[in-house]
């Protein structure tokens, strides 16, 4: 049976081919692990943890009391005047992909206390993240509505954004507030206080 000869080219081409395929399987498991680190991650943030939620609303280490938390669920109102209400909803929010809303809305409030000749810029930041068609955090207004935001933002009062920021404080109110009063989020942060409280 003759015999197989390979030229020292051919050799040097086929060491190559498994040098190849051998960086490719350590990239493939790099890519494996990458993609297993960023589904982790991922699926982490999906996860409400109540704790961390604690510590994102809570930088200035001040818990809110017991009597606080339950006021929150008397109003949106009452929940929204909070500083670590607004931490604990935009959490929640965020958990159900909406958090643009209270970003919006909150975006709205210190617009109202700008100063006049700041006013230009911040309505142009105001309306290209939150109101115009393909804006990143785009908020749930009708088209009518888009369209006359627009042109109060063109030459801006402090009352520009009244009207959308009205639609999305109902979308809140009506929406995504009595569902947080039914989340675990609210109840595990109510629940810990009250039970700090009476020890």
């Amino acid at each position: 049976m003759p015999g197989f000869f390979f030229s020292q080219n051919n050799m040097t081409e086929l060491n190559g081919k498994e040098d190849c395929k051998l960086a490719e399987g350590k990239v493939h498991k790099k890519k494996q692990k990458a993609f297993g680190a960023d589904l982790k991650n991922y699926l982490k943030s999906m996860v409400p943890h109540i704790e961390s939620g604690i510590k994102t609303y809570n930088s200035r280490n001040v818990m809110p009391s017991a009597d606080e938390v339950i006021q929150w669920s008397q109003s949106l109102e009452k929940l929204l005047a909070s500083q670590s209400g607004q931490g604990v909803f935009r959490e929640f929010l965020k958990s159900e992909f909406s958090e643009e809303n209270i970003e919006f809305w909150l975006a709205c409030e210190d617009y109202k206390k700008t100063k006049s000749d700041h006013l230009h810029g911040k309505a142009e930041r105001i309306y290209e993240e939150f109101v115009q068609s393909d804006a990143i955090k785009q908020i749930n207004i009708d088209y009518q509505m888009r369209e006359a935001t627009a042109k109060r933002a063109q030459d801006p009062t402090h009352t520009s954004f009244d009207e959308a920021q009205k639609t999305v404080y109902i979308i809140m109110e009506r929406d995504s507030y009595p569902r947080f009063l039914k989340s675990k989020s609210y109840l595990n942060l109510l629940n810990k206080l009250q039970t700090n409280t009476s020890k």
